[in-house]
């Protein structure tokens, strides 16, 4: 059942030989013997792809959920709770992980050197399509309704920016309510492709911005280098940011004010998690609460801003 999951999961023999650390052979082998023994084909194979048949959507369902139980059951055992071993397979935004998570695995892995790593890192909106194939994927932003789980594990805290030759044509904003007279950079969302509306934080005081610009992007780290080349204000992270502010390059805008913070959530397919998997995103809450240290940041994520009288810039 074990191999049968992980083929259906991979939809390729040989990527899940791989991640089985298994000889192809072998593993076509055992699922053939699987089907044999159940009396009915579960996968459809060709050249190029493998796919589930009718009675093989069904069988996953449930194989998913006895192989969670049993390999839980089995670390119970062999007291791995406390020593998670194997891959650890983790879905992420692009950016995200490179800025902020690259830092995190390596003391992770320093932590649990019996764990392995298969990293996926796509754009935002397309890191859905390849959640099956992971234990848990890391997303950003307020998530749709699903029946996957969600945990938050922080927020992301934003300011905004703008390169020195921005300012200086455009004038520098005193006041939210001046940025209607401004180009902004969008950043579009994870889940939803649109851009994402920016709540904006002074002490008590709080409005909500909604950009438009001329540049709606999915990625970070194109935000950061457009808002470097001048075309207009981006809300980006601080940390992010050090370098360009140091060199000359980007200036902080309304330095009272900041964005978000933006929810971190761990999503999983189940709650039955593998001693890895749990305890991964235990200390991924740990560490991006030593990371980001925001006060009571990530409780201002349910707080509702009210609408600022603000024209839509653009």
């Amino acid at each position: 059942m074990e191999l049968f999951v992980e083929v259906a999961r991979a939809r390729s023999f040989s990527r899940a030989a791989d991640a089985l650390g298994m000889p192809k052979s072998t593993l076509s082998r055992q699922v053939a013997e699987l089907e044999r023994a159940v009396g009915v084909r579960l996968l459809s194979r060709t050249t190029r792809k493998v796919a589930l048949t009718e009675a093989g959507e069904r069988y996953l369902e449930r194989c998913e959920r006895i192989v969670a139980e049993a390999q839980i059951a089995h670390e119970e055992l062999q007291h791995l709770v406390s020593t998670p071993t194997g891959p650890l397979r983790v879905n992420m935004p692009a950016d995200f992980g490179t800025d902020f998570l690259a830092a995190a695995f390596v003391e992770f892995s320093k932590r649990y050197p019996a764990v392995t790593f298969h990293l996926d890192l796509a754009a935002p909106e397309h890191a859905g399509q390849v959640f099956h194939t992971c234990d848990v994927s890391i997303e950003i932003g307020e998530l749709p309704d699903s029946t996957q789980i969600a945990r938050l594990l922080g927020a992301i805290p934003a300011m905004l920016y703008a390169a020195p030759q921005y300012i200086a044509v455009n004038g520098f904003p005193r006041h939210p309510d001046e940025l209607a007279k401004h180009e902004f950079l969008e950043f579009r969302s994870s889940q939803a492709n649109r851009a994402t509306a920016w709540p904006l934080r002074s002490g008590k005081d709080q409005v909500m911005v909604q950009p438009k610009s001329r540049f709606s992007v999915n990625s970070i780290a194109m935000l950061r280098q457009l808002a470097v080349r001048g075309v207009g204000i981006a809300g980006l992270d601080e940390a992010g940011c050090e370098a360009e502010v140091r060199a000359g390059r980007l200036v902080r805008v309304l330095p009272d004010w900041h964005g978000g913070p933006f929810p971190v959530y761990a999503v999983t397919e189940t709650r039955l998690l593998p001693a890895k998997t749990s305890i991964f995103v235990d200390f991924l809450a740990e560490w991006l609460t030593r990371h980001w240290s925001l006060g009571s940041g990530p409780a201002l994520i349910g707080q509702r801003p009210k609408m600022a009288a603000v024209r839509q810039p653009g």
